[in-house]
């Protein structure tokens, strides 16, 4: 006979979806109870989800996303340049999977961090790890990580994420130091790992950012090179309708 001593020993084992799905059970009338066949295949499934909807919470929390994003809430009536096509093939997540880069570009205001949080979003839901950063704190912990001898672990732990999204790219021209460090942190993750850039600037203007010729023809070759393209257009969110969503959320 089931009972509570049973369900302790369920949270002792840290069998906490089997646990919680056993108690509902134990509540429900007799009239609605299973056998012994099903109730073991639900209880398996109970923990197995339990043990994804952990993983999925931890992969979200380490991604830091700027904005709680999703695919499925983009609303395709909005003029953004922006195909149900296009989504619907970033949707699947082959291109984490193939180490594909993403580039999203735009004037301000119209949906870019949006669509790499949601982009992230969904491959977090698919089992990826993510790191999210704004491109300019990127660079102060990259320069922190410099002087307090935490460098190579960082670029260890940009290297590792299957996804790194790098937001509001270009705002300012990069230094010496920057340049290089971007490209250190592309080259570990060329072939290996995939990038998502937002800018408002073109990939053509890029240049004239990085800088240095040599350098930004490097880092631009390990951007480029096999990225799906995605240019937003339209008004900016900040005025009234001109979102992703039809929810009056803040994008950039």
């Amino acid at each position: 006979m089931l009972t509570e001593q049973t369900l302790e020993k369920l949270n002792a084992m840290k069998l906490y979806g089997m646990a919680n799905y056993l108690r509902t059970w134990m509540e429900r009338p007799a009239d609605t109870q299973l056998g012994p066949t099903e109730l073991v295949g639900l209880l398996a499934d109970a923990e197995w989800v339990h043990r994804e909807n952990k993983k999925l919470t931890s992969r979200l929390r380490n991604a830091r996303l700027r904005q709680t994003a999703c695919l499925e809430d983009i609303d395709y009536s909005l003029t953004r340049g922006l195909t149900k096509a296009q989504v619907l093939e970033l949707s699947t997540s082959r291109w984490v999977a193939q180490a594909q880069n993403v580039l999203v570009t735009g004037p301000t205001g119209v949906g870019k961090s949006f669509l790499a949080c949601a982009l992230g979003q969904k491959a977090c839901r698919d089992g990826y790890g993510v790191v999210y950063r704004r491109t300019s704190r990127l660079f102060d912990e990259l320069a922190q990580a410099r002087a307090d001898g935490t460098y190579p672990h960082l670029l260890r732990r940009l290297a590792k994420a299957q996804v790194l999204i790098l937001d509001d790219f270009g705002l300012e021209p990069l230094g010496a130091s920057e340049r290089k460090e971007l490209l250190e942190v592309l080259e570990d993750r060329y072939g290996s790992g995939a990038t998502v850039v937002t800018s408002q600037l073109e990939p053509k203007d890029w240049h004239a950012v990085i800088g240095e010729p040599t350098l930004a023809d490097a880092i631009l070759d390990r951007l480029v090179h096999n990225a799906h393209r995605l240019k937003l257009m339209g008004e900016s969110v900040r005025n009234p309708g001109g979102n992703l969503t039809r929810a009056k959320k803040g994008a950039k």
